[in-house]
């Protein structure tokens, strides 16, 4: 018995499973270490699977040197729109950090293995919703359409262009801060009424030392309206995906 094995459409499928495997080695939610390299590698092959049919019409086979080249631009590509997807999501990651450092959270940190960061309960919390939020609403889903469709602005081996990747970066960044500061925003400003309240106070009494009923305060305040800024983490984490989805298909 002969089997004929169809060389090209080999490569161009493990090309398509290398730039899937970087991406979801840093995009969230799949970069999450809970997740097993196993399970990580399968979905990787099987979504490459399903893009063959998009990207093995018009792949050329090259040479040994070559095809390194092309592994090595994957991995590239991957890593850089993982890494602008991971810049999104990090807007809500950061918002939690801002509400940990204004509300006093801030030194019961601690570093969690399975997310790979360094924080109070807010971000924590915060980062753990965003990604049950994910999954519960189907946006990995359009995350992978707009993977899919990178392949068509980005050719196999083809890799970025560093002028776009830079630009998207810087942008990225700037959009993070302003994001984490517009969901943190509100509950910052209370705060830090609360504290120039209390600064008043104690200059109009000083023997009441206002400052010694600063932490409880901040506390209190921080739980109360902290749940009531969690209510609208779906509708952020909606905006956000799109927001993701359309820095995947602008690609260059």
């Amino acid at each position: 018995m002969n089997i004929t094995l169809n060389f090209e459409w080999i490569e161009a499928v493990m090309l398509a499973s290398v730039r899937i495997v970087a991406f979801v080695a840093v995009a969230p939610p799949f970069s999450y270490n809970g997740f097993p390299l196993r399970i990580k590698g399968m979905l990787a092959i099987g979504l490459a699977l399903a893009v063959s049919p998009r990207v093995t019409p018009d792949y050329v086979a090259s040479g040994t040197a070559e095809y390194i080249g092309a592994l090595l631009l994957e991995i590239v590509v991957g890593g850089v729109l993982g890494f602008l997807v991971m810049l999104v999501f990090a807007a809500v990651q950061s918002a939690g950090n801002l509400i940990d450092m204004f509300g006093g959270f801030q030194m019961a940190q601690a570093f969690d293995p399975q997310a790979m960061l360094n924080g109070a309960q807010f971000t924590r919390l915060y980062h753990m919703t965003a990604l049950a939020l994910l999954f519960a609403s189907g946006g990995y889903q359009l995350l992978f359409g707009g993977l899919f469709r990178t392949f068509d602005a980005i050719p196999l081996g083809a890799g970025l262009d560093l002028a776009w990747s830079a630009d998207a970066i810087t942008n990225g960044i700037g959009q993070t801060l302003l994001a984490a500061v517009q969901i943190a925003g509100p509950l910052i400003v209370v705060l830090f009424l609360a504290d120039a309240g209390l600064g008043l106070l104690t200059r109009v009494a000083p023997a009441l030392n206002a400052f010694a009923l600063g932490f409880p305060l901040k506390i209190f305040l921080t739980l109360t309206l902290g749940s009531i800024a969690f209510i609208a983490l779906p509708r952020v984490v909606s905006a956000l995906t799109g927001q993701a989805v359309t820095q995947l298909i602008g690609v260059k």
